[in-house]
């Protein structure tokens, strides 16, 4: 069953950059690139490491892991570089009034 959350207000999260939240145990990754909203998992499938630090490539849609370099799809969240081969978890992501709202499975 899946479950939608209000998590922040949209302008919380500025053209060009990322945040992590925690939705119970999960920490996610909120992007906005060009004024669309993408969200991940916010662990690298690789290391560990936290995705919302990395480098964000608005040019391909994409983020780069602070850790080892990983690059991660940020619609389908699969990786596009090694060392990283396990896709991360992508949850969809809507405006709502004003507010970001992500769809999260119920475990």
């Amino acid at each position: 069953m899946a479950e939608w959350v209000r998590v922040c207000e949209a302008e919380a999260i500025p053209e060009g950059h990322a945040a992590r939240v925690e939705v119970g145990d999960l920490p996610i990754a909120m992007f906005n690139v060009g004024g669309r909203f993408h969200c991940l998992d916010d662990t690298c499938s690789h290391a560990l490491a936290s995705l919302s630090e990395g480098e964000l490539h608005e040019d391909d849609c994409t983020v780069e892991c602070p850790l080892h370099g990983s690059q991660f799809d940020l619609v389908t969240g699969e990786p596009v570089s090694f060392p990283a081969v396990e896709p991360v978890s992508v949850h969809p992501i809507e405006v709502r009034d004003g507010d970001l709202w992500v769809c999260l499975e119920e475990a």
